[in-house]
């Protein structure tokens, strides 16, 4: 059987039911573009990492053929469908949203899309979903079409949204983790902290915090983000006991001072929303700083009690020393 028939070389082409109608009927636009979107999640499944979301995607390019297939029926003949969406499939779409929702924190402002290969895809898709959901909502003004299909698409592409942003974040926690993995394997003899070490750190922050006036947390960590000292001064916050080691933890993990990954996190930032992965360990404002020796972090510390500005400051305090420690035995 040839795949061309020669049928539609006068623009026009066959609704569900037989009936012709010309290539640029508005209900052969929503349907053609919930094929596009449904083409465009098949690009997407094949790029994103996460199985779940990947059979997650196959299930909605299924529900999606069925959609299509009404939108192809003109008003009457739907009838004729075996099967068609219903409200429990609209159900399942909201309990994946929250779900997502729930693992990745709430998003607020805008963000670029794309970040991964697998983001863009999805971000593409839902672009198209959109525009599938506006080209249904200009044919259900004229013609019957049911609400069910509105609403289905317009959460899809919520979901969507969602799922994009989950497979940027998961990837960005999957390259923190390789590299702390990384210095785990790679870790030589004396490119590490000592305790003795991470006390005088300690002491050399607390000094500058004496001298501001300010009791604070201060928190060190090896190279691989666990803890080797904790102190809380008399007067420091109890909250400021889980931020210091959060800080210092983050200057590790992301190999950077936490000041410089709160621009990051930002709205419309690469990173944004990254806390909300491991909640409590990743703290992105001031003042968690990475400890570097022949170029490789061997540690970090963090200090929580005062202003952003002056835990910057009193963690900087211990920074300087280490880095004339490092300088003297080079």
């Amino acid at each position: 059987m040839k795949i061309y028939t020669g049928t539609g070389d006068e623009g026009q082409t066959s609704l569900l039911g037989g009936q012709r109608v010309a290539k640029d009927n508005l209900r052969v636009e929503a349907y053609g573009t919930v094929d596009e979107a449904s083409s465009w999640l098949g690009l997407a499944r094949a790029g994103i990492r996460d199985q779940e979301n990947k059979e997650r995607l196959k299930e909605v390019q299924q529900k999606l053929q069925l959609l299509a297939a009404e939108l192809a029926s003109p008003p009457g003949e739907t009838g004729r469908l075996k099967e068609r969406l219903t409200a429990e499939d609209i159900g399942e779409l909201e309990r994946a949203i929250d779900a997502i929702a729930a693992k990745i924190g709430p998003q607020k402002g805008f963000v670029l899309p794309g970040g991964t290969l697998g983001a863009g895809y999805l971000d593409v898709a839902r672009t198209v979903v959109r525009r599938a959901e506006r080209v249904t909502v200009i044919l259900a003004q004229r013609e019957e079409v049911r609400k069910e299909i509105i609403v289905y698409l317009n959460r899809l592409s919520d979901l969507l949204y969602l799922m994009a942003r989950q497979e940027v974040f998961r990837e960005v926690v999957q390259q923190v983790t390789e590299k702390v993995k990384g210095y785990m394997g790679n870790n030589r003899q004396g490119e590490t902290l000592s305790l003795a070490q991470a006390r005088k750190l300690m002491e050399a922050a607390e000094a500058k915090a004496g001298q501001l006036g300010v009791p604070v947390v201060t928190a060190v960590v090896d190279g691989g983000g666990n803890l080797l000292s904790l102190d809380r001064q008399d007067g420091a916050l109890l909250a400021s006991i889980e931020l210091a080691r959060g800080k210092a933890y983050t200057a590790v993990a992301l190999k950077m001072p936490t000041h410089e990954v709160a621009k990051l996190v930002q709205p419309g930032g690469p990173l944004y929303g990254i806390e909300n992965f491991q909640p409590g360990s990743l703290v992105v404002f001031g003042g968690g700083y990475p400890l570097y020796r022949d170029g490789q972090v061997v540690g970090g510390i963090g200090v929580s009690g005062g202003t952003v500005a002056e835990d910057m400051i009193i963690a900087r305090a211990a920074v300087e020393l280490w880095e004339e420690v490092v300088g003297h035995d080079t």
